[in-house]
């Protein structure tokens, strides 16, 4: 398991992962077709949500205000949407 990721960088993209929050430490994983997150921090109050944000955006090279949780806030599986420049 944990192959380099290739981030998809066109506005408009959608990012679909699997999060787990409470983890160890911060990072992500591809296993297979699905793109892993692990955050450390706990799933209160959108916290692990805020965390994931912050991770994949930094991976991605992007601004945090570019990516968009479009679906699953309650969810360990989410999407994020890359917005405009």
């Amino acid at each position: 398991m944990g192959a380099e990721i290739e981030p998809p960088m066109a506005v408009g993209a959608e990012i679909a992962v699997r999060v787990t929050p409470k983890a160890s430490r911060n990072r992500i994983m591809q296993d297979g077709d699905v793109l892993r997150v692990y955050v450390t921090t706990v799933p209160e109050n959108g916290k692990a949500n805020v965390a994931v944000q912050k991770l994949l955006a930094k991976h991605l090279g992007l601004a945090k205000s570019r990516l968009t949780l479009i679906r699953g806030a309650t969810s360990r599986d989410k999407v994020f949407r890359i917005d405009g420049p």
